[in-house]
Parts: C-alpha cells; structure tokens; sequence
C-alpha cells in the first residue's frame, strides 16, 4: 500500500470526511484503522506533500495616491533592462522626475477622474480574493485526491499598494546591483522631491521585504503550481514576466538551499513561451527590434493552455453578456462585440496571446449561437484596441486622432509576419461599431474577455472609448442611470476623453465641444505639437467629446449636433458593456481543477 493511498484513506475517514451518521456507527472502528496505519507505515507517510499555489492577476491600486503611481510606473518598466526608464530605477538623481513624464501625467490625470467616478475604491482586488478564496476552498475539498496539502499566495504584475506582492520586491529595491555589482541606490523613495512630500505612511524599505514565492518556499513546499488571470487567462507577455521574476527567486532558492524546487505555470504548461523566445541577441526584448535568431516553435494550437481555451471560461462571459441584453430588442437585431488589447510590437516572436485570444473569442461566439440561435453569426465580430501609425505629414510613427490617439501595441498573430486577424476578428473597435451600425443592428453588448474583475479600466474607461464613439445617450441605462456603481452621477461618462491632454490651444482654452465652440473655436482642437516632434498622448488635438449621441456618423461639416437625437448617420440603437465574471460561482472551480490536475501531474509538458 503507498503513501498517496495511505493518504486519500487517511484524508477521507481519519480526518471524518465522511457523513456524520456513518462516522457515528463506525467510530471505534475507525479510530483502531487509524492508529493500525500510523503504526504500520509511520505518520510520515501520511504526512502530505505540501504543495503552493501561486495566484498571478494583473493588479493595480485600490485607492489613487501619487505614491501609487510613482511605484507602479516604475514597476512595469523593471521587466525589462533594454528599457531606459529601467536605469531610473536605482538612480536616486532621477526619482523626482518619474512623476513628470508624459506616462504619469497621463494615468495621474486619467485616474484622478476614474476613481472619484466609482467612489474612490477600485473593486478589483477585493474581487481578485474573493476569486482567490473560491479556488482554494475547491482545492481543500479536493485535497485528498492528490495526496497533498496546498499553501497558497498571490502575486501582482504590478502593484501600487501591495509591493509585498510583486513576485520579487528584493529585485525591484535594487536590478542594477542584482546585474552588475554594487554602486547603485536602492530603490527607498517616499516622495521627498514631490509637493507635498514626503508621502504619508511611505516604507522607503518597502521593496525589501519577501514576496510570494519565498513565502511559499518558507513554508516547506515541494512545488510551486502558478495559474494566471492576468488578462483572463490567455497567454500573455505580463504574465510571463511574473513568471520570470518568479523563477529567478526559485532558483537563488534552490541554489542556497541545495534543493529542487519545481515551478510549474499552468496556463502555459507546455513552456511554449520559453522555449519560443528568441535566442539572439542576448538579452533580447521587443525593444530592440528584429531578433538575429528565433527559436521558430510553432503555436500549440491553444493546447498548452487549458484556462482559456476551457469552454467554462467562455461560458462565464456568454452569461455576462446575456446579463445586459436589451429586452426589447430581438436576438435577430443584436450585435457583439469581443473587444481585446493586442501585444508589444516584436512580441509576436514568442506572445501567442493573440491566438489564444482567438480560440477563447471564438468559444464565446459557439455558446452564443447555440443559446440564441436568432442571432446572425455576422454579427458576433471581433476588435482590437489603437495603435500608433505612419504620418505621412511629418514621416514619424506617431499617435493619430484616427487612432484615437492610443498607443496599445499591435495585434500581430502569433510568429507570423506582421499579420493581424482577419475577417470577423480583425476590426478595430470603432470600425466594429461602423459596421454593426450599418447593418442595422439596435442593441449593440460590448465584452472584454481579457478580463475576468471588474476595474476602473472597464467600469470608467472602457464605457468612455465607446460613448465617444457612439454616445452616453445611448448607454442601455442612461435613462435610470446606476448610482451603485457610480455613486453622486449615475454614469462614468467624461465631458471628453482624452481629460488628460492639455487644455491650452495658442492663447485660449481648446475647445472639446463637438461641432465646434460657439465663440468660433474649432473641434476637435488643433495640433500642437511641433510637426517636426512625435505627438504624445497630452497633444490635444487627440481628444474626443463625450457627447450624447457619439462621434460616429457625424460631420460637423454638414449640420450642428443635435442633444436631443441622432442625425446624419449616427448610431439610433443601444449599446451596453458586458458584466464581468467576478463571483460567478465557476472561477474557484475552473481554477482548481488545473491546479489539481497539475499538482497529480496529468499535464502534459514539453
């Protein structure tokens, strides 16, 4: 008889999990089966395998501080040594300037607007551990198939309220000392060079603390089990950078320890990633271009990833679209749209998260169909976010107003040669709209299922890329409005997007009024950034009004706006944004039984 054997019978009728009636009756019979295995095998044999669960999300902040920001614009940029905000990290000479750069300004003043919206609070990490809990009560139930018992903790790609949380807070306090030696600073900034600062209740030791893995190896574990919803479970290059940055713990871990602790990350269990990212040059990421060699792996065909391309996963969105459907508009008359963020430009060398997105986009459009058969496949399509293109005006790759001024990378599929997704799945999201809009669709849902928890990013900032386009008027609950999500306004409408560019345009305000201002001031406002000077996102030329009935399908050139209703050819229907998994009771199980089947390895790995 082995130990696992021993284990599961130990786990099910020593431990009492077992009915309570029966456990009655047989109780003396039991307690003499147990004492005859701890004599006959030893308590060590039915002492468990201790195995960690590392939970990977996306993170962020709960509360908008300048603190926040500063740590996580520095945090997304210390995965990658070619970047040069990377050197800023341990040069204390640089610290007062992060908070300055066209980035911070930006998300300072995008969040100073997103967060106010929503009360204040992002929901995101307490839904995040909500998800966290339900995975593991569904792996202690189911503990004892394994003949393991499982310790768990949780990591951010980026965080700026939980650093101790990041996958490796040592290598952040100090990269360049972690390379090359000492002669750098560690990384201890409270604000000190900021208005205002220091920053209140600031650690400046706050990045020398242990993170996650080394908690789990702390605790003993034979095995570290990573599962990911960094962006909803499809494979993506954040996600990897955690696990990277979680690697390189272990492996100072095992060599300190003389031991050999195995990390095995789930979504990607085939290692495609890895054993696909480009050879030389040495060192290489998508900043530097064109790799000189590439391991030329060709995609698995989602099979390395069992999260995404799991039907329970679509299923989850397929309820959450349902969820916002317009009662009075036929199945025959609905439109959807899968909205996703494309990748790094160069990353498609080893990122297959456009592929994967693919499978995952396409599952949701099956279950769809077969629950609302009135639908017309046609209308279920799929979209990508902007990207920076060629002005031919100034020969510089810039963002554009027809991009909407975004600058989210490209949706190149994966090892291909520059190739988006074709057809249905190759849009552009206001094209997406253009096009339901022109075939007569009235109610138009919107899901983005590269996200699994509800944040400011779809709650705030989703809802305003879409309304420039199409209107707030036209938000399926514009009418009854939701104070519960946005409490004092009903709504998480700007006056315009874009609210962070700047607002001076020559010697008076810009006007963000769509039409034009009445005193003769043009919409949208006039470039001011020197032609001769890549554009950024603060130009406000790049800004669009949130106005009541969108953007698309009107030209000012014709006729003024109309508050009251669409004109020219504008959209006449409803659109409403999708309602996220969350706390749907499938995310604890869809997570455990990856983990479990890992943990009894019957994942398959290359």
């Amino acid at each position: 008889m082995n130990c696992l054997i021993i284990n599961q019978i130990f786990k099910r009728m020593c431990n009492k999990n077992i009915p309570n009636d029966l456990y009655a009756k047989f109780r003396g019979f039991l307690l003499l089966f147990c004492s005859f295995l701890l004599l006959s095998v030893g308590n060590s044999c039915i002492k468990s395998e201790k195995v960690g669960v590392l939970f990977i999300v996306h993170g962020g902040f709960d509360s908008l501080t300048q603190q926040g920001v500063w740590d996580s614009a520095l945090q997304q940029f210390s995965y990658d040594p070619n970047h040069p905000v990377y050197g800023i990290i341990n040069d204390s000479s640089m610290w007062g300037l992060v908070l300055q750069v066209e980035t911070s300004v930006m998300y300072t003043a995008k969040y100073a607007f997103e967060y106010p919206r929503i009360g204040g609070t992002d929901p995101f990490g307490q839904i995040t551990m909500q998800q966290m809990s339900a995975m593991e009560q569904e792996l202690n139930r189911q503990a004892w198939k394994t003949g393991a018992s499982f310790v768990y903790d949780y990591a951010y790609w980026i965080t700026g309220d939980q650093i101790s949380h990041l996958a490796y807070p040592r290598y952040m306090y100090s990269p360049l000392n972690n390379q090359n030696g000492p002669g750098y600073d560690n990384c201890i900034y409270c604000g000190e060079l900021e208005t205002g600062g220091p920053w209140p209740n600031c650690d400046p030791q706050r990045y020398n603390v242990d993170g996650p893995v080394e908690r789990l190896l702390q605790q003993g574990v034979a095995k570290i089990i990573a599962i990911d919803l960094v962006v909803g479970g499809v494979r993506f290059s954040k996600g990897y950078d955690v696990i990277k940055m979680s690697q390189r713990v272990l492996d100072k871990w095992n060599t300190d320890h003389a031991t050999s602790v195995q990390l095995i990350w789930v979504n990607d269990y085939s290692n495609l990633m890895g054993r696909s990212f480009p050879t030389a040059p040495a060192g290489w990421t998508a900043l530097l271009g064109l790799p000189t060699t590439d391991a030329n792996v060709p995609y698995d065909n989602g099979a390395g990833n069992p999260v995404a391309i799991d039907p329970a996963l679509a299923a989850m969105h397929v309820t959450g679209i349902e969820a916002v459907f317009n009662n009075s508009v036929s199945d025959a008359d609905v439109g959807v749209i899968l909205l996703n963020h494309p990748i790094v430009d160069w990353n498609e060398f080893f990122d297959p998260k456009i592929d994967d997105t693919l499978i995952v986009n396409q599952n949701i459009k099956s279950q769809m169909l077969a629950k609302h058969p009135g639908i017309n496949p046609d209308n279920i399509i799929g979209a990508w976010m902007g990207l920076p293109e060629l002005n031919p005006a100034n020969g510089l790759v810039e963002r554009t107003r027809e991009m909407r001024g975004e600058n989210l990378g490209q949706a190149w599929l994966y090892q291909s040669n520059k190739q988006r997704p074709a057809g249905a799945w190759g849009y552009l999201y206001w094209d997406a709209f253009e096009y339901l809009k022109n075939r007569g669709v009235k109610h138009i849902v919107v899901a983005f299922p590269q996200i699994v928890t509800d944040s400011v990013l779809n709650l705030v900032e989703v809802h305003n890329q879409i309304a420039k386009e199409v209107g707030f008027k036209n938000w399926l609950y514009w009418g009854a409005g939701n104070t519960a999500t946005y409490p004092g306004t009903g709504n998480p409408f700007a006056d315009y997007w874009g609210n962070w560019a700047r607002t001076t345009c020559g010697a008076q305000p810009c006007c963000f009024e769509m039409g034009g201002c009445s005193d003769g001031r043009p919409y949208p406002p006039p470039r001011t950034t020197p032609l001769g000077t890549k554009m950024n996102a603060l130009d406000p030329s790049l800004a669009y009004d949130v106005c009541e009935y969108g953007d698309l399908g009107y030209d000012q050139s014709v006729s003024a706006p109309d508050k009251t209703k669409p004109i020219q050819n504008q959209y006449t229907g409803t659109w409403a944004l999708w309602r996220p998994p969350n706390n749907d009771s499938r995310v604890g199980p869809l997570l455990a039984k990856y983990v479990l089947q890992a943990a009894t390895n019957k994942l398959k790995k290359k």
